[in-house]
């Protein structure tokens, strides 16, 4: 039985280190990259998941930028924070700090996050055992495990280093390794290499 990541993505997850894309608005803009470009990068790369993150632009860009994105690939899609822009996305992706925003309990802020988001990707962001641990009994899709390496599009104090692979095992979701993550990282136990910067290399 495909889970519901599987059936987004159109096949089963078998291997490891599969090319998981983190557009950062942001960033090509500083990078001087279009979007344009920058589709056509992700089209000649082996991407399975993109996410697209946008801190800077009002709802309109991000909209259309959004919609473009869902046009030129043939990938999920997946929006940062805004949950208000899902009916846009394949998916959410939130940080801890985002789930207490819609409830103090996570179990009922994921429960009120699938009944706007009904079979949607979910992803969240975890950190350490005990965040995997807690996300292990969440109706979610995926977790996010970071940071790997120092990043310079964050300000990050927990690097994980290699005890990330052992991290990844303990959870029951299928992990996506983040943080100064490179395209070609050979990561234990993480079916995703979330990449950012170094995909722009």
């Amino acid at each position: 039985m495909l889970s519901n990541l599987e059936k987004s993505l159109g096949f089963s997850l078998n291997d490891f280190n599969y090319l998981y894309i983190l557009c950062d608005y942001e960033t090509l803009q500083k990078k001087d990259i279009t979007l344009e470009d920058f589709v056509k990068k992700v089209k000649n790369s082996n991407a399975k998941l993109l996410q697209y993150r946008d801190k800077i632009s009002d709802e309109n860009i991000i909209i259309k930028n959004l919609k473009y994105l869902k046009e030129n690939l043939n990938i999920p899609i997946i929006i940062n924070d805004k949950l208000e822009l899902i009916e846009f996305a394949d998916g959410l992706h939130l940080g801890q700090e985002d789930i207490y925003k819609i409830h103090q309990d996570k179990k009922i802020a994921i429960k009120l996050l699938r009944a706007k988001i009904k079979d949607k990707l979910l992803g969240i962001s975890t950190h350490n055992e005990f965040e995997i641990l807690e996300a292990n009994s969440l109706d979610i899709d995926m977790i996010g495990l970071g940071a790997y390496k120092n990043t310079s599009t964050k300000d990050i104090s927990n690097i994980l280093g290699d005890k990330l692979s052992y991290l990844a095992k303990i959870s029951k979701h299928p992990v996506c390794a983040i943080g100064g993550v490179k395209v070609d990282d050979k990561i234990d136990n993480a079916r995703f290499n979330c990449v950012g910067s170094d995909f722009l290399n």
